[in-house]
């Protein structure tokens, strides 16, 4: 019955979002696929946040550099968009195995910190080698593919990938292999007495995420049409962080939460007032008080509760 229940919430909530263009403006449809790209880069984090137990701050750069890499490869390069996304992955990717190779043998604030500093070397690079990142202009130019002009055609293409990499990482956190990082998130002493390698079981689960906001970030590139340093900025790790706190860590659909709610905050609030960071920073603490957990967490404890009661 449970798994009904999640089966029917998963068809009304795939309904509701394929209706947005036909129940929205422009503006708004434009608004819900920055939602939908940044619940992946959310997701992406929530893998190594919450399924490995290590909290990365450098997506946020993997993410801009796959972004560069379209932005480059079609405007610069004159190549083709979907070449360049296929590169600004594949670039993802393998920056991602540098900074899991270098990073996964630590854990706790060491991680935290590593990942930082490894992110910011991503910034400095994208604002010193202005010949190919044009440094504080950025790279800007059209890199849509024609068929895609259309905001509402452009937000199903956005919504069919999200959906489909969704799929993938719900397999993924859910399979044998996804498991074993969670034992290793519960005592990785534990699951190397065990058998298991957890060094290589860490790199595995990085890079996926790494490659999964890889996906956001070439997406983000057909979308906003510009990249700066401040797309590989920690500012941007930071942002998909608390989108995936907020939704719930370790729930992987709380990214998809937490980034609706951020990014409908940043643009309803600041139309009224030009501190609306204060009030994303008040809402933040208000979770961590009230719902650690995180909103989709605080729902399922709430249901739980109360099945428990009866």
């Amino acid at each position: 019955m449970n798994m009904t229940h999640q089966k029917v919430w998963t068809v009304c909530t795939i309904v509701l979002l394929a209706l947005i263009p036909f129940a929205l403006s422009g503006y708004q449809t434009s608004l819900a696929t920055l939602m939908l790209i940044y619940a992946l880069l959310a997701m992406s984090i929530d893998i190594m946040a919450g399924y490995t137990g290590r909290t990365p701050l450098c997506h946020g750069a993997i993410f801009g550099v796959a972004t560069y890499v379209v932005m480059y490869y079609v405007t610069s390069a004159g190549g083709n968009p979907w070449v360049g996304m296929l590169l600004g992955i594949g670039l993802a990717a393998l920056v991602s195995l540098v900074f899991a190779l270098l990073a996964v043998r630590t854990s706790g604030v060491y991680f935290l910190l590593l990942t930082l500093a490894l992110g910011m070397v991503i910034w400095g690079v994208c604002q010193r080698w202005t010949s190919v990142t044009g440094g504080e202009n950025g790279l800007r130019g059209a890199v849509r593919p024609d068929w895609l002009v259309d905001p509402s055609r452009f937000y199903y293409f956005v919504l069919a990938v999200g959906l489909v990499a969704t799929l993938i990482m719900w397999r993924f956190v859910q399979s044998p292999f996804g498991l074993s990082l969670k034992g290793i998130r519960e005592s990785e002493s534990r699951m190397k007495s065990l058998g298991y390698h957890s060094t290589r079981h860490l790199i595995i689960g990085f890079v996926f995420s790494g490659v999964m906001a890889g996906v956001a970030g070439v997406l983000y590139a057909l979308f906003n049409s510009f990249v700066s340093p401040s797309s590989v900025a920690l500012a941007q790790s930071v942002k998909g962080l608390l989108m995936a706190i907020i939704g719930g860590v370790g729930t992987l659909f709380g990214g998809v939460v937490g980034a609706a709610v951020i990014i409908i905050l940043e643009n309803v609030v600041s139309s009224f007032t030009e501190r609306w960071s204060m009030v994303l920073g008040v809402l933040f603490v208000l979770t961590m008080i009230f719902a650690p957990e995180g909103i989709v967490g605080k729902l399922r404890s709430i249901k739980w509760s109360r099945k428990g009661s009866k």
